[in-house]
């Protein structure tokens, strides 16, 4: 096997290996974000500053937790992607 063949396979794993974790990762990120749940509240419950705060501070980890996942799913495809492109190339010229 040639050192150029075993570093095109080497780039094929390791393009592997990096879709399949950030996958996993955006799977987890999407996860915790769903666990957080916002109570509800009652129609005659009065809000104070403090519930706002609370209500407020869950939307917005909720909001990075998805912003973070989908930065996640994206880099697993890019991965994907150029793992799919080296191999087509690879392909090609052989």
């Amino acid at each position: 096997m040639s050192a150029d063949m075993a570093l095109k396979m080497l780039i094929s794993q390791i393009l592997d290996i990096l879709a399949i974790f950030t996958a996993l990762l955006a799977a987890w990120l999407w996860f915790r974000a769903s666990s957080f749940s916002i109570r509800r509240v009652n129609r005659a419950e009065e809000l104070n500053s403090l519930d706002l705060n609370r209500i407020v501070t869950a939307l917005n980890r909720s909001q990075r937790l998805n912003r973070r996942a989908a930065l996640a799913t994206a880099a697993s495809a890019l991965a994907i992607a150029i793992k799919y492109t080296v191999e087509l190339f690879r392909s090609l010229l052989i």
